[in-house]
């Protein structure tokens, strides 16, 4: 077998049905025929003499051969992108691209405006920015999928390094002509009188107030449930009583366009969120990926 296969468009190929599960996926995300695909991978294979898939009903999945010619091929894409990266680094950082995953509560507000700040000095950094959801992020990381990623804590992740963990409690967030907005700080207690905007079960701020509430023996009354923070947080703006949840970290900019009041809540299970900023363990990032993970922990951090 000659090494010179492994720098080819079929190893491109190859990672794209790696990544898609299937070769009409792959084509679709290449822009090129299913055949062409599937000549690219079945020329991989013979020149390679082993199978690298599984072929299922369903799609195709990474036989031991895939896996291991899967995880090389995405680490010489990142060691070429470091390379690059660093030339223009020697340039004065005048060009790079940055992928970023991010879990939903940061990828509406606060990473959009970080970037936008962050694209003033650099202006010829272009990103990628992919929602997804929160236990998705360190495996598009490990993927080679995404630089870095922003998520919520959660258990220890393998190959992951954690730039910063940094705390993201949980406050109520209602109109100012709220009854309760002119307080300091709440308790739940005082929350469940009135009317919640609520996200779904799933969501890790529903579960941290459902556990908080069942340790106190606290009800509560549902006024509308969604899966979209920012619908929840605007009926609370316009509704006068009602009171929605947000993290505070992603309401940030929400507060300077919106009528709205965001209080500090005294439970502690409100307080048990952290926000973290996430690389692959052991891969020197491309100067632009650098420079916005540095950015991007100093304007956290600052608040």
């Amino acid at each position: 077998m000659s090494s010179h296969i492994l720098q080819e468009t079929a190893v491109r190929y190859f990672l794209e049905v790696v990544r898609a599960g299937s070769v009409k996926d792959a084509a679709l995300r290449l822009n090129v025929a299913p055949s062409a695909v599937s000549r690219q991978v079945a020329r991989l294979e013979r020149e390679m003499d082993t199978l690298l898939f599984e072929r299922q009903a369903r799609g195709m999945v990474p036989n031991a051969a895939g896996e291991l010619l899967a995880a090389h091929a995405k680490r010489a894409q990142q060691d070429n992108e470091r390379v690059l990266g660093d030339i223009s680094a020697l340039r004065g950082l005048r060009k790079g691209f940055v992928r970023v995953a991010s879990a939903a509560g940061f990828a509406y507000d606060l990473l959009p405006s970080l970037i936008a700040r962050f694209g003033e000095t650099y202006e010829g950094i272009r990103f990628h920015l992919e929602m997804c959801a929160q236990g998705e992020v360190p495996g598009r990381i490990r993927d080679g999928e995404a630089d870095i990623g922003i998520t919520l804590s959660g258990l220890p992740e393998p190959g992951i390094r954690l730039e910063l963990r940094h705390p993201c409690p949980v406050l109520a967030v209602m109109s100012r002509r709220h009854p309760l907005a002119a307080q300091r700080q709440l308790s739940l207690s005082q929350v469940v009188a009135y009317p919640l905007a609520l996200p779904t079960p799933v969501s890790s701020i529903r579960q941290l107030l459902d556990t908080s509430c069942s340790r106190q023996g606290l009800q509560y009354n549902t006024a509308i449930t969604s899966n979209h923070a920012d619908s929840l947080v605007s009926y609370a703006a316009t509704a006068p009583e009602a009171i929605a949840f947000y993290g505070e970290l992603s309401v940030r900019t929400r507060l300077q366009s919106l009528e709205l009041a965001a209080i500090p809540l005294r439970d502690r299970e409100m307080n048990e969120r952290y926000l973290e900023v996430q690389t692959l363990a052991g891969r020197a990032l491309p100067a632009a990926g650098k420079a916005f993970v540095q950015f991007l922990t100093e304007h956290i951090k600052a608040g």
